[in-house]
This record gives C-alpha cells, structure tokens and sequence, in this order.
C-alpha cells in the first residue's frame, strides 16, 4: 500500500502547470515534502518570484490533496522560486544573469524606455532581482525617468579589476551611458566607439545575481543591436510599436533583425503602447488617435505573442517626468496594464526557458 507521501506526490502529480504544460511533480516544483499526521506542508518552488498564476497554483495543489488523498488533512504550502534561465551555468560573461530581455523598435518615440522601466520596476516589486541598462547611447533617458541624473558612481575593486556599481532606484540596479557624460551636449560617435562604450556598460560592472537584466536599446536596426546580439547571451527580444503604420512597418523591420538565422534571438512578443486614448472625463470611453489595433494585427500576422496594449494616459509621461514610474503609483489608471504585460512577459520567458531546456536533453 502507498504511503500517504506518496499519495501526495501522485495528487500533485495531476496539477499542471498552466504554462509550461507539465505536472508539477515531474517539473521539479514540488520540494521538502512532509507528511505528519493529518498535516501535509510541501514548498511549490515557481520558475519566477513574478509568477502571475502563484495563487492558483497553491490552491489547486491543497485543492488536489483534498480530493485525492485526505478531505480532513490540513495543507501548508510555502511558496519560493527559483528563476528559470537557458544559460550555461559555467558561462563566463554576465555569469550571475538569468535572463536577459532586450527592449526593441524600429522607431524612435514609441515609448520603449518608459515600457523598459514599468516593466523593470514592476518585477523588482514583485521580488525579482532585477537590473535596467539603458543602451540608448545617443539618447539616454532611465536617469531622467528615475530622477538619477547627478548621481555619482562607485567603483570597487573585484580580481584585481576595478568595477562600476550599478544605482539602486526603487529596487532595480541601473546603468546608463547617461551617467558618464555630459547630459547638455551630444555624443558625436562613430559605430566602434558606441559598440566599444557598449561593451563596457556590462563588462565593467559588478551586476551580481539579477533574475532578469531589462536593456532598452535605441531605436532602429544597426551596429549597436547587431553588436549587442554578437556579444551578449540575450533570452529573447520585446518589440514596441505604437497603432499607426509607420511605426508598425519599423517594427516589422526590427522583428525581421532579431529572426534572422545569423542573429536568431527569439521574440518574446510584441507590445502595443499608446493603443487608444481615454479621457478621465469619460473612462468608458476610448479614442483611437493612432489607429486601432496595428500592433495587434502585426502580432498576429507575424505568429508571435502579443503581451500587452498600454493606454495613452497622461500620468505614465507625467511619472516618467518626474522620475517614478506610474506602476509605483497605487491605483494608476495604467497600473493592470503594465501588469498584465509583466505577467504576460515572465510566462513567455519561463515557456522559452522550458523548450530550450527540452531541446538540450532531448
């Protein structure tokens, strides 16, 4: 006759994990197991801190314990996580890094830095060890929308080499070119001394343990996203596009870059920002200023997720302008889209990890 651990472990064995579409059992997130009596306490250790789905999951773990083991058992589950990553754990650059996300679009003034730091500040706020590395050499703008434009950065010494320290803001690690020059005056860079200052930016700093690294790059398609792709072990790729069709055709341009068989990062999804407008006056109603649905429909055709639609909404630029992200707001208007998206966001990467995991054992 079984013992009743094993029955929990069967029982749990019949939760599947909504996304990854495994058992629990066999994914490995069922830890520490004990059985004592009527009380049954086991650790449902998820893929990320930021996992959307953790409250449902625990319920139907105490829910399968109930029906298929004892109806009286009193059930603890403690949740953790452990971030999923596709890297090499003997990998040398960026070692401490789980996942690196790169924050793309064909066009310039789409939103993309202010998706990059509602995103990023949206994980660290759910426990993620997060950083944000604004790659945008030409045009910084994270120390302007974190309010850390005079902040002075320190330098340790780590194997005999000296390494910047990234800034703490609101739980995230920072680093921007924006930092180390003069915010008045304009960088006049050739391609190899922006992809060497590139470089730099991450080679040079001591990042420690980050489950997610966000990189908000600069609009477009050249050097610098060719270089970053060269030498960076990025998980996957955001594209953001507004509605209207010029940027739609930038961003299928950006889309192209990322698939193509020489670069070959994956796609993690698509973003429509700006997709309608509401007057606070009017919230039920919605205005479609750039055009409706582009970024949807480009999703679509293009068979790559859409992870979220973000409203035009006034107070996301007056957050950005005054240095605190709208989802540091409670109750913003903008705040259940930035968390959708972010839900949306850690599912597509958890999937992507699993599959390339697949891949490599199978």
């Amino acid at each position: 006759m079984p013992s009743t651990a094993e029955k929990v472990l069967n029982a749990l064995s019949q939760v599947i994990e909504p996304d990854l579409k495994k058992d629990l059992v066999s994914l490995g997130m069922i830890k520490d197991l004990e059985v004592d009596g009527k009380k049954i306490s086991f650790t449902l250790q998820l893929t990320t801190p930021a996992c959307p789905l953790k409250e449902s999951m625990k319920n139907a773990c105490i829910k399968a314990v109930h029906e298929l083991v004892d109806p009286e058992a009193k059930v603890e589950v403690d949740i953790t996580s452990k971030t999923s990553s596709k890297r090499n754990e003997d990998a040398s650059f960026l070692k401490g890094v789980k996942n690196i996300i790169a924050v793309a679009s064909g066009k310039g003034g789409v939103g993309k830095s202010t998706i990059s730091a509602n995103i990023a500040v949206s994980l660290a706020a759910q426990g993620a060890r997060t950083a944000l590395v604004d790659a945008d050499l030409y045009g910084p703008s994270i120390p302007m929308m974190f309010q850390t434009m005079d902040t002075e950065l320190s330098v340790v010494e780590s194997n005999g080499k000296n390494m910047v320290l990234p800034v703490e803001k609101f739980g995230v690690s920072l680093l921007s070119i924006g930092f180390f020059v003069d915010p008045a005056k304009a960088l006049i860079w050739r391609g190899p001394m922006a992809t060497s200052a590139l470089k730099q930016l991450f080679s040079d700093t001591k990042w420690g343990e980050l489950d997610y690294m966000i990189i908000d790059l600069p609009p477009g398609t050249g050097d610098i996203h060719l270089s970053l792709v060269q030498t960076i072990p990025i998980t996957g790729a955001i594209i953001v596009t507004t509605p209207q069709q010029v940027a739609l055709a930038d961003a299928r341009k950006a889309v192209s870059m990322f698939t193509n068989e020489k670069i070959n990062v994956p796609v993690l999804g698509m973003v429509e920002n700006m997709a309608w407008f509401t007057p606070a006056e009017l919230p039920g109603n919605r205005y479609y200023i750039f055009g409706k649905d582009g970024g949807v429909n480009l999703a679509k055709e293009l068979d790559i997720p859409l992870l979220g639609q973000i409203p035009l909404i006034q107070g996301v630029r007056e957050a950005g302008d005054t240095g605190k992200p709208a989802v540091l707001t409670p109750n913003h208007p903008a705040n259940p889209f930035f968390e959708q998206l972010t839900a949306n966001l850690v599912r597509q990467v958890a999937m992507k990890n699993e599959k390339s995991k697949q891949t490599l054992t199978g």
